[in-house]
């Protein structure tokens, strides 16, 4: 990968010092919510989607755009990933008519091919394998409400999928305890994720032992985005052991907050009880994800000359 290149496609490819510093500059971002730094006068970002968003595709185009850049958004079938042209052939041409390209699609592989190809930054809104952006949000929500995450203990309730996955990715990184408690048959192993420590990752075949003392509560929803017509044929029943609901919160410690990235299946994955609680701090981890991308875009579009403050040093690159 060139030097010149700074993609954002898994955390475990980003030096922790890196990220680290990412965050911060998030934090600082987000006090000048309201005279935000025309960093990305004339630079432009390509979203691309294959699937439905909000969060995302809210929060990476007001980003862009509050900093003084431009945003081109498209969906998969205007865009020729894995069309008739060739991968390489779209990444080379996209490379040449804008300064970087978030992409939301459900294979990682491909994206990670694509990213191969270009010479500008991809950055990775979402795929079936990892959701980087997002945890970097709810990191900066952790910090927010509860000072630094090493050494919190952090648990997931429920499936087992890519954002509990990139969760896993960041234990080590940044120092705190993860456990998951989801059905046994969606334990993570390594077969299905080569690259995931699972000695910062702690399995739990019961709910109430993972919340225990636990500093947060996490949870997503038990169908995927994009699998709502088979819902009826998932056998969503056996997740209810792992639904976040009052008696759960109470085993968690005294002042511990509740996160979930949404869209939120009331009744299923979480309660009311708990959505309406002082715990619940949702709103403010979804906004985050504003402030939080402004900070991703600013570290891989600085090559393309955004000008970041002289005390944001990003540290090392990739290839170290």
């Amino acid at each position: 990968m060139s030097k010149s290149v700074r993609h954002f496609l898994d955390l475990n490819d980003i030096p922790a010092e890196t990220l680290k510093a990412i965050l911060a500059h998030a934090h600082e971002l987000k006090k000048q919510k309201f005279n935000p730094p025309q960093i990305f006068h004339g630079l432009s970002l390509a979203m691309v989607f294959d699937k439905r968003s909000t969060r995302t595709r809210m929060s990476f185009e007001v980003a862009m755009k509050q900093l003084g850049g431009h945003t081109v958004v498209m969906n998969m079938e205007e865009m020729q990933i894995g069309g008739a042209e060739s991968i390489e052939d779209t990444a080379n041409v996209v490379s040449r008519f804008v300064d970087g390209v978030m992409v939301r699609m459900s294979n990682h592989d491909t994206l990670c091919e694509f990213a191969s190809h270009t010479s500008i930054p991809v950055i990775n809104g979402l795929t079936d394998h990892s959701h980087p952006c997002q945890i970097m949000a709810d990191l900066m929500t952790i910090e927010e409400k509860l000072g630094s995450v090493e050494g919190k203990k952090i648990a997931w309730f429920g499936d087992s999928n890519n954002v509990a996955y990139t969760f896993a990715q960041a234990a080590p990184i940044w120092g705190f305890e993860f456990h998951i408690a989801c059905p046994e048959d969606l334990k993570p192993e390594k077969k299905t994720h080569p690259s995931l420590d699972l000695n910062h990752v702690k399995w739990k075949g019961a709910a109430e032992e993972a919340a225990d003392g636990a500093h947060v509560i996490v949870t997503d929803t038990w169908v995927s985005m994009g699998q709502e017509k088979e819902k009826k044929g998932k056998n969503i029943d056996k997740f209810m052991p792992y639904q976040v609901n009052s008696d759960l919160m109470a085993k968690a410690k005294d002042g511990a907050i509740f996160m979930h990235c949404m869209p939120v299946h009331q009744n299923e994955e979480v309660t009311p009880e708990v959505l309406d609680s002082p715990a619940c701090v949702i709103y403010d981890e979804a906004e985050n994800r504003l402030h939080a991308q402004k900070a991703i875009l600013a570290w891989c579009l600085e090559e393309a000359g955004v000008s970041v403050q002289d005390s944001f040093d990003f540290g090392g690159t990739q290839d170290e």
